[in-house]
């Protein structure tokens, strides 16, 4: 055997090794998705206890969030949330526009995404700015995923999803959501540093580049699933 072949032996075996580890990540990784796809087949209203949703509750008023408690909401068809907020506004004052109907689950992870990932993105990006407003525009709603007349139902049909549309700055200035994979702007670079860390706070994160139905806001929702298993976009 050559000294050539002699080295290239344990690249080709560690390579084979590579690729078998390759091989059963890949499997486990299906295998997680396969597992999270069935659940989605099978969406159920959430179940909260008295206990989680009085933590939340504490913990959404000591970040700072402005919020009533609204009449629990029953509209059929699997449709409704047992113990809805109005979330109005948000850490230092920061306005939910218009106010949003959802679980506080959902409230709570809107809470931290804001003050975790898209107030010091923005001050990196745009040193010295602010949020005074965040533009949503779709809360709570009874119906099927991008409003089909037949198919699964969605997420806002349980208070688990809010779709954010833009900021508006204290300058004045405003961020509106966009396609922006390849905008080469600080705005561009803004936008997909704070959808990239969404995926910390929900477990759905869905953005201007997944579909047409998603071209002009983040969708963002709090929808579990087995093992932990995050879809985002």
């Amino acid at each position: 055997m050559t000294p050539d072949k002699e080295k290239a032996a344990p690249e080709g075996a560690a390579a084979e090794a590579d690729k078998g580890k390759s091989t059963e990540q890949d499997k486990a990784v299906q295998k997680d998705k396969e597992s999270a796809e069935e659940e989605e087949k099978a969406a159920e209203r959430p179940k909260e206890s008295a206990a989680d949703e009085a933590a939340c509750r504490v913990a959404l008023q000591e970040i700072g969030a402005v919020f009533t408690e609204a009449a629990a909401i029953e509209d059929g068809k699997a449709c409704g949330i047992d113990k809805p907020l109005l979330l109005s506004a948000l850490k230092d004052g920061v306005k939910v526009e218009p106010p949003a109907t959802v679980r506080c689950d959902t409230a709570l992870q809107l809470a931290r995404w804001m003050e975790g990932s898209v107030a010091p993105a923005l001050s990196t990006a745009m040193p010295g700015e602010m949020v005074s407003q965040v533009s949503q525009a779709s809360a709570y709603v009874c119906r099927n995923r991008n409003n089909a007349e037949t198919g699964r139902i969605s997420e806002h049909a349980f208070g688990n999803a809010i779709d954010i549309a833009g900021f508006t700055l204290k300058s004045g200035k405003t961020i509106t959501i966009r396609p922006a994979d390849k905008d080469p702007s600080l705005e561009g670079a803004f936008q997909r540093a704070i959808t990239e860390a969404a995926c910390l706070y929900f477990t759905t994160v869905l953005d201007p580049g997944s579909d047409a139905a998603h071209e002009n806001h983040l969708h963002l929702d709090v929808k579990e699933r087995r093992g932990g298993y995050r879809y985002c976009w």
